[in-house]
């Protein structure tokens, strides 16, 4: 009898070992990303910058300084199969960089306040233990509300934008963490010419022919 006791608790403990070592091998929350659909928010920093073409060859202004701007935003996913899912991330930025003109150097300062609507398609390589990192791809619709007309250098309202990042999901007890780098192109020319402002004349805008939009963004998902 007591040997037939033995064997059972040899053989349930056994058992609570297999069971731990395997939830240990699947780590934190093993089954957050078979969930249809989820939501989450982002919090992060922005570099935006200008492409810029001058106006003449004497190429009279430049980028002088990016300041660090600042993103929050919230995260919708839609799971696709196990390795694509959709996403979309609407997303409120400030940010804000400085022009630089060669000839008398005065300088602009170009405040941008967009909100950002970003489609991303995305797709995460196989999961190892609590990590599991990931590219993506897509592109949205730039809203500016940040424009002012009594600024010498005038953005236009909207803008549709380019992007491509990688990240990594980090799985933690009741939540996953996503560190991720993005990079953005504009596709527009979102200067607005002086012929196009009703009565102003400024000789800051004359000097360029087209700007475009670049942006780096760093962010901290969590979902």
């Amino acid at each position: 009898m007591f040997d037939k006791i033995l064997k059972i608790r040899i053989t349930v403990l056994i058992l609570l070992l297999v069971c731990s070592v395997q939830g240990k091998a699947q780590g934190n929350l093993p089954y957050v990303d078979d969930k249809p659909y989820h939501f989450g928010y982002s919090l992060g920093l922005n570099f935006m910058d200008f492409a810029i073409i001058p106006a003449s060859l004497n190429n009279d202004v430049t980028v002088a300084a990016v300041s660090p701007g600042f993103s929050v935003g919230a995260i919708s996913d839609l799971r696709l199969g196990r390795y694509f899912n959709l996403r979309f991330t609407p997303t409120l930025m400030l940010s804000e960089r400085t022009l630089t003109y060669y000839k008398d150097y005065d300088k602009v300062q170009v405040l941008s306040v967009p909100l950002y609507l970003p489609l991303y398609i995305k797709y995460s390589s196989e999961r190892k233990n609590n990590y599991r990192p990931y590219i993506l791809a897509g592109g949205g619709l730039w809203m500016d509300w940040g424009r002012n007309k009594e600024r010498p250098v005038l953005l236009k309202t909207f803008d549709g934008m380019l992007e491509a990042g990688i990240g990594c999901n980090l799985y933690f007890s009741f939540f996953k963490l996503s560190p991720e780098l993005k990079f953005a192109i504009g596709l527009n020319n979102v200067i607005t010419p002086t012929a196009m402002r009703e009565g102003a004349v400024f000789g800051e805008t004359d000097a360029i022919s087209k700007l475009t939009t670049r942006m780096i963004t760093l962010s901290f998902n969590v979902e």
